[in-house]
This record gives structure tokens, sequence and C-alpha cells, in this order.
């Protein structure tokens, strides 16, 4: 039966081949970037979540429709819309490298905005030229974070935070614990901040030619009017998006309106084999995968995150094992961490997987804590040069609640037998005794965190501790340190794992599901229902493999 629909497909395939082949597409294709697209599809999923929320476009989708538009020779360029987007740093190497293989092609890029804030001008540095709409603008240039304490602000409602954590650069709780920036916090956010800067830096000499020094004095005088971006020549021309056809010297179409007339790869015939893809992304919990149907519109740190559960990737680990039509395996991380537990059952279940086939780890925006942890077992970490990793570190503890309960004159009171046996619920701080656990509980997982991280680095432990004790390192930092082996992202790795798997340059991407299938009652309940979820499976975590909040 596969092989009479794969038939029937290939039909259809040749002869939608010869339609377009007469259908002739415009000059220069349009993409327009409004939003920071996820690098994967949305995982394989019940009908019902798709409809409920049918699934936009992704970068792989992106990087297909560039492939068709830089393969064919009727095409002369492509004109990318920018909207003022704040793309992550890796995001924006992701797209940069994008812009540089159309270039490669041979095609003319362009890209044009109404106005330029510091990531979209970064991406835009890797094109042909820029353009900017009539009384745009370039906003101020450079990386500003902003870092919230609310210690302060807990206490007076009678709340506190009791954490116990492996070291002072271990610094996820600090929002919780602190009322300012730690030492050590201010440390990691400036090397993080010189990171970026020294990346936008660079994008700007190499697109003006000129030093490093300059570039920099350029960062120092933004931002710029239209006029004085065009006389600083960031900016190649000043003109609105109705006078490109005229300046391109051709018509400028839509991808919807180019897709008629591009040709596409043939169908996947039956029983070929694949790469594999396993992803890890949003926080790392004990459980199955989750995903919320619909997002709030203001952003809530962790509680509204995709949820990857250690069931689901254990599962998808072990059927890949088995299925020879696996030829390699990619692990897409975006993740700032989270459950010690449920990282250390992903690692168990990727490192047998990584014995039977090649499996290659690559970084999103994200990949530390948690994240780097069930990246240790692959052949290969590939990690693009913005990327946040590292945060090898452990840290434990528990919310207060009593003096609010006693606020409120909500009466509390606990019935436990056991010494121990109530030192995780929210009423009281801990002992001293009760501390001590504690700690000793956070240094054995960091020991064995350290473990991993050696195996898989093939290094000694004494090696792995100068660069560990929760340090936030980029992904260029961390090349240098020897916790990741290259620098790119996931078209990067996927190159990789099917060259190492003996596999054709062509050969398809598989993702196996994983989900819960029981449809909600509606999309906001189900939201609602994750948050939830998600609370309950941090509060049950002994101990968390967590990244600080990096981004305001």
């Amino acid at each position: 039966m596969a092989w009479i629909v794969y038939a029937a497909r290939y039909i259809a395939w040749l002869v939608g081949g010869l339609r377009r082949r007469l259908r002739t597409p415009p000059p220069y294709v349009s993409f327009l970037l409004e939003s920071a697209e996820p690098e994967l599809p949305p995982p394989p999923a019940p009908r019902w979540r798709r409809i409920l929320a049918p699934p936009g476009r992704n970068l792989r989708q992106l990087t297909e429709q560039m492939r068709m538009v830089g393969q064919d020779a009727r095409i002369r360029g492509v004109v990318l819309h920018l909207r003022p987007v704040d793309y992550t740093p890796a995001q924006v190497e992701t797209l940069a490298a994008l812009i540089l293989d159309v270039r490669r092609a041979g095609k003319r890029t362009i890209c044009w905005s109404t106005s330029y804030n510091d990531a979209t001008y970064r991406l835009a540095c890797a094109a042909d030229e820029v353009l900017l709409q009539p009384g745009g603008t370039i906003t101020g240039l450079g990386p500003a974070r902003s870092y919230t304490y609310l210690a302060d602000a807990l206490s007076r409602i009678g709340v506190s935070a009791d954490f116990c954590q492996v070291s002072p650069y271990k610094t996820a709780a600090d929002t919780l614990t602190r009322t300012g920036m730690s030492p050590e916090a201010r440390e990691m956010a400036g090397w993080l901040a010189d990171a970026e800067l020294e990346s936008l830096v660079w994008a700007i000499a190499g697109r003006k030619g000129i030093g490093n020094g300059e570039a920099r004095a350029l960062v120092d005088a933004s931002p710029f009017t239209d006029l004085t971006a065009r006389e600083a020549e960031m900016v190649d021309a000043v003109v609105s998006e109705e006078e490109l056809p005229a300046r391109l010297g051709g018509e400028v179409g839509t991808w919807d309106r180019a897709s008629r007339s591009l040709r596409r790869r043939p169908p996947f015939r039956p029983g070929r084999r694949y790469v594999g893809i396993i992803r890890v992304e949003g926080m790392i919990l004990d459980g199955r995968s989750r995903r919320p149907p619909i997002r709030p519109p203001l952003p809530v740190p962790y509680l509204f995150n995709s949820q990857t559960g250690d069931l689901t990737v254990v599962q998808q680990a072990r059927r890949l094992a088995r299925d020879p039509r696996a030829a390699a395996v990619v692990l897409w991380i975006d993740s700032p961490g989270g459950s010690a537990t449920a990282s250390e059952a992903m690692h168990a279940a990727l490192r047998r997987l990584a014995a039977r086939k090649p499996l290659i780890a690559a970084m999103g925006s994200v990949a530390a804590s948690g994240g780097y942890y069930v990246a240790t077992p692959a052949q290969r970490i590939f990690a693009q040069q913005g990327s946040v990793t590292g945060s090898i570190g452990v840290l434990a503890g528990k919310i207060v609640m009593g003096g609010l309960l006693d606020r409120l004159q909500i009466g509390h009171e606990t019935v436990a037998r056991g010494e121990h046996a109530a030192m995780d619920m929210p009423e009281e701080a801990y002992t001293e005794t009760e501390r001590a656990k504690l700690r000793e509980s956070v240094s054995r997982m960091y020991d064995l965190f350290l473990e991993r991280v050696a195996a898989g680095r093939q290094r000694a432990v004494s090696a792995i501790e100068p660069i560990a004790g929760g340090r936030v390192w980029t992904g260029r930092q961390a090349l240098e340190h020897g916790l990741v082996d290259q620098a790119g992202g996931l078209e990067h790795a996927l190159v990789e794992a099917r060259r190492i798997g003996g596999l054709r340059s062509d050969a398809p991407v598989v993702e196996l599901g994983g989900e819960p299938e029981t449809p909600p009652l509606t999309p906001v309940a189900a939201t609602l229902e994750h948050a939830g979820a998600l609370a309950s499976a941090l509060g049950r975590t002994g101990a968390w493999l967590l990244c600080p909040l990096i981004r305001s």
C-alpha cells in the first residue's frame, strides 16, 4: 500500500513540476520576517491541537524555501522585509547564515525595513544591501539587559526563598533570594554583553570594510534617523517599499506567488533511511512533553513555556535506537534546563542511543544547565556563537509561605511522622540539619554533573571544574573552553549527521510523536492547566539544573 501511495505522489510531483516550469517566477522574491520563528515545526501532535493552534512558518521551512529560490536560475535575488523583532543572538546567526547561503548561490540579497533594532540590523549586515524606509530609524545599538530582584518585595508580603546552590555563579534563584546583583552575576552579565557587542561590531566592520574601532564608534553614535543613517553609510539607500522594484530593476513578488513556479523535492520513497530528531525544548521536567495550545500576550517566565518530559524523550530515544532506518539522530536543544532527575533519565537513554548510532547535538538560543547536561552523550555538539550554554551547576530549595499565611490570618498546622518528613513543605524555612541534608543532595548532583561532562568531553573532572560552578557562557566561549565542538546551528548538525550516517544530502528528517492525545475543553483552560502542571512539576523537583534568565 505504501508503494502505491508513493507512486501516486511521484506522478503528481512529475506533473506538477512540468506545470511549474511553464510558469515564470518574479525576478525577486520577498520574505516577510515579522516574528521570532521557531527553528523546528511543532512536534507531531493530535489533530485537535493542530486545529486549535495551526502551526506557522518555522526556520526549517524558510531554509527550504530559500534553497528553492537559490537553485532557480530565473530568480535574481531575495528581499527580506524585516520587522523590528527582538531575535536572540543565536537566532540572528541562524538567519544570517541563511542569507549568506543565498548569496553563495549567486542571488542578490536585500534587507529592507521600516526601522532597524539591534537584532535586525545585525542580521541585515549579512546582506548585499541594507535599505530603510523614509522616516525610519536605527535604534540605539548594543546589548542591554535588565535584571529583577524580588527579595524585598516578597518579604513585604511575608514570603521568602530558601535555596542552596553549588556556587555563587549558579544564579538562577537570585531573582527570589537577593535584592540586587551579586558580583558573580555582574561578572557573567558583563562577559555575555561583551560577547554580544563584539559580534555586532564585527558585523558592522565586515559590512562596511572598516576597523573594529570605527565600527564601535558607529554603535555609540546610534540611534540614527533615516538621513543620518544614510550619511553614516549605515544603510545603502532610503527608499519606500513601493520603490523597491524600480531600484532593483525587476518586480518583487511574494513567496506564495513564486512557489507556484519553483521545482519541489520529489516525495521520499517508503523505507528510506532517515535522520531522526529528538527535541529538548523549554523546561526539562519529570513526565511527558507538553506544549501550551496558546501563549499569553505578555511573557511569563517558565510557566507558559514548552515542557520536555523525560518519559517522552526516553521513549523516542529507545524507538530510534531500535529502528534500522534511523541512520543517525540530531538532538535539538533550546532549553534552560529544569529537573535534575529528568535530565539524568534523558542522559541515560541518549547515552545508550549514542552507543548504537551517531548522535549529534545542536544548540538553539539557550542550551544551559540541564540543557547542557542532556547534550553530553553526543559525539559532536554544535552551538551558535551567540547561544547561551554551560551553567554547569545545581540548586535546590523552596518558597517559604508561612509569613504570608500568618498575615492573611490563615491557620495552618502540619502533622508529620519522621524527623524530616515535612522539610519540603512551604510553611517553614529549613532547619540547619535540613539545610545540611539539602546541601549534601546538591553536592552529590553536582559531582554527577561534572562526571557526565568530563566523560562526554573526554577530559578529567579537574579540567571541567574551573569552567563549571554555574558559569554561563556564550557558544563562542564554550567552544574556546572545549564544552562544544563546532560553531553552527541545526542545519550544520543535520549535514554532519547525514555525513556520519552515510546518507545522501537530501535524506529525510523525521521526528517521532509522543505527546498525550486527550483534547482540552477550551484552549484557555488547556493553557492554564499546562501552567499549573508545570508549576506542580517544578515543586516536586528535588534539585534543579536551571540556567538563570538572561533576557529581560
